[in-house]
């Protein structure tokens, strides 16, 4: 995404942002669960452990300050040009969103529906950590209206998973995925990360032969990145953990993908394989192709038009902002016809369907063709699509076309 460095910063009792109207594309709303049991060595997410926030903040806060932000932008969205679009989306993040117990998530759906409408065939999704999850977990969400899980398996060696810092036990995440699919969940998804320190050929392999024992239609697949300030970083810099080596991180790459698409799942982004369209996470296509979408909750990002901010982090202040009216925003930008363009390049050429011909800029045309030349892209006749080689080096390859 474009840096912020050059957005409008907002003070408690200065202008909100300034929205045009709707971009035209698909809108759906994130919401933010900010809370975990206890902190990964490797998440630098807006995250906060029950210790570190105390009583300044609590589930049940939180939930009136979304309830809050959700009725402002819905009075911020009326004041616009075209009516607000029907929701097509709703993704629950976080943080442990499955924290909140299943009564807590149907509350947060809930939250959603007072204010907007929901199209009839809106994607419902929430994360959920295995562990805090049961049989009557899933069914009351199925009952709430989800439609989609998102399970955090990380791995299925328990080694990884103590050196990632998670703490649920390496089957349960398949048992979860189960569960939900005997709830009556059609969509479920595993996240699996590659590339640990200390994570074998063999332990990769494990984690694919459990994925595909779980019967689930979509598969994300991130390699490990070691993030400034978490704790997996200072192990790095300690020389406790070597860090992750670029060349393993390609084959384990190759490897999953030779594993999913022989079952049946298909890469249709970078990171991301789906059995099937249908099967394809509605909402992150929406930023991928550059829709709408309200993002509710501590330290959230919101695009509408071309507009786009962020949300205060700390769950405390962020109750506040909300408290005193009007969106909690810590800042926010207008993206110039250059920004948008270089998004368009870095965000649809991850994707299957490619980035279209006409889209690019006049002067990119030599650095098609030098990807063209290397094998990295394919042309389609009127799109730009990523060979399986392009894959490995997509951060090149839209580097090389925004030059």
């Amino acid at each position: 995404m474009v840096s912020s460095s050059a957005a409008t910063p907002i003070a408690a009792d200065s202008e909100q942002p300034v929205l045009r109207d709707f971009g035209g594309g698909a809108f759906g709303i994130y919401v933010h669960v900010p809370f975990c049991a206890t902190r990964c060595g490797y998440c630098d997410f807006n995250t906060y452990t029950a210790g570190e926030l105390g009583t300044s903040a609590s589930p049940a806060s939180w939930l009136a300050a979304v309830r809050g932000e959700l009725a402002a932008a819905a009075a911020r969205f009326d004041l616009l040009p075209t009516p607000t679009p029907e929701v097509a989306t709703v993704f629950v993040g976080g943080g442990t969103p499955s924290l909140l117990g299943g009564d807590g998530l149907a509350e947060v759906l809930e939250a959603i529906r007072a204010e907007f409408t929901l199209a009839s065939d809106a994607e419902i999704t929430t994360e959920s950590n295995p562990e805090s999850t049961d049989p009557a977990f899933f069914a009351r969400l199925r009952a709430a209206g989800y439609t989609r899980i998102s399970l955090g398996m990380q791995s299925a060696a328990s080694h990884v998973l103590k050196t990632l810092d998670r703490t649920h036990t390496p089957g349960r995440a398949v048992a979860a995925a189960r569960e939900s699919r005997a709830a009556g969940f059609d969509h479920v998804n595993l996240d699996i990360i590659y590339g640990t320190p200390g994570e074998s050929d063999a332990d990769l392999d494990a984690s694919l032969d459990a994925v595909l024992a779980a019967g689930v239609d979509h598969v994300s697949a991130y390699s490990l990145i070691v993030e400034d300030g978490t704790a997996l970083a200072r192990r790095v810099r300690r020389g406790e953990l070597p860090a992750p080596d670029e060349d393993v991180l390609a084959a384990r790459y190759e490897r999953i993908d030779v594993r999913l698409r022989a079952a049946g799942l298909t890469w249709y982004e970078v990171s991301n394989w789906a059995a099937g369209d249908s099967a394809r996470c509605s909402h992150n296509l929406g930023y991928w192709d550059g829709g709408d979408w309200l993002g509710a909750g501590p330290g959230a990002h919101s695009h509408v038009g071309g507009v786009r901010w962020w949300n205060v982090k700390h769950p405390a202040r962020y109750a506040h902002r909300v408290a005193e009216g009007g969106l909690p925003a810590a800042g926010w930008e207008s993206l110039t016809p250059e920004e948008r363009y270089t998004e368009r390049v870095m965000l649809a050429l991850r994707l299957r369907t490619g980035l279209p011909l006409a889209d690019l800029a006049p002067d990119a045309a030599p650095a098609v063709t030098r990807a063209e030349r290397d094998g990295l892209v394919r042309r389609t006749g009127t799109h730009l699509i990523l060979t399986d080689a392009g894959r490995l080096l997509a951060d090149g390859v839209v580097r090389d076309l925004l030059a």
